[in-house]
């Protein structure tokens, strides 16, 4: 782990010494989105703590395949404590479990599958009909950088990633929604590091609600959220495509899609979400 980059000294988990499958973690006030941790970066923390767990038996089952959170409770800046434990290994994968817990409360909880993404048997065979979202090239898109300046305040998960929000997908930012339900741009780090699997969990929950795009304003926090890895990303930066078709009740799925430079589908993932209302809002 390269330690020099933020986002890997602030998913650092440490080993609890004399307790086997326990970590303790710090989640950084960085990542905060409102009140609450980014559920990505969550996710991403959760993730390594089962890279730990799974990947030290020798078999290199470091790279997550698949994982399914649950979240149960909001987040808060602060120390949290990872317990994983192991459900089964295999010779090409194995699958576990992971619970974090703050201050006595249990807020996420997640199975998931690992193994090698270079070292399975039909590694670089691809066969699809997926194509990349298209849109302007990074420097022709919008900086979240222009976001207002209280926005910018209660969201300095922003200050943590560069995002650049393709200009057809942002009219909600001017009081004009599409009403597609489409929000996509491009992602990287703003100290250089290239992403990897584990970056990937955080790509996947790295963008605005898409229910902005709906002209539905307020926060989206996620209830589950199920991610599959399909590859190791080139070095560069990431385009990102989240969407919902279906948004009732006050609750809506939203689709995630991650391509790398080299214009492969890397992740992909559907979140249930529960929006909530400005209050005052109709």
């Amino acid at each position: 782990m390269h330690e020099k980059y933020g986002f890997d000294r602030e998913t650092a988990v440490t080993a609890r010494p004399g307790e086997p499958s326990v970590y303790d973690a710090d989640l950084h006030e960085g990542w905060r989105i409102g009140m609450g941790v980014n559920g990505g970066l969550l996710l991403a923390l959760a993730g390594r703590a089962l890279a730990e767990e799974l990947g030290g038996d020798g078999q290199g089952h470091r790279d997550p395949f698949s994982i399914s959170a649950y979240y149960l409770s909001t987040s808060l800046p602060g120390p949290v404590t990872a317990r994983t434990e192991t459900l089964r290994r295999g010779r090409t994968v194995s699958t576990g479990m992971v619970s974090l817990v703050q201050d006595g409360e249990e807020r996420l909880r997640a199975i998931a599958t690992y193994g090698d993404l270079d070292g399975h048997d039909h590694a670089g065979d691809v066969r699809t009909s997926a194509t990349p979202p298209q849109m302007p090239p990074p420097e022709q898109c919008v900086g979240t950088e222009a976001a207002p300046p209280e926005f910018l305040k209660s969201s300095p998960m922003l200050e943590r990633i560069e995002l650049r929000l393709d200009p057809d997908t942002v009219g909600w930012a001017v009081g004009a929604p599409s009403g597609r339900g489409i929000v996509q741009g491009w992602l990287r780090m703003p100290d250089g590091r290239e992403p990897d699997p584990l970056m990937l969990l955080l790509a996947v929950d790295s963008l605005p609600p898409v229910s902005i795009d709906l002209g539905i304003p307020g926060w989206a926090p996620t209830l589950e959220l199920t991610a599959h890895v399909r590859a190791r990303p080139e070095p560069g930066w990431l385009r990102l495509k989240h969407s919902t078709r279906n948004f009732a009740d006050g609750y809506m799925e939203e689709d995630a899609e991650v391509w790398d430079s080299a214009g492969r589908l890397v992740a992909q993932s559907r979140q249930l979400a529960r929006v909530r209302l400005p209050q005052g809002a109709a």
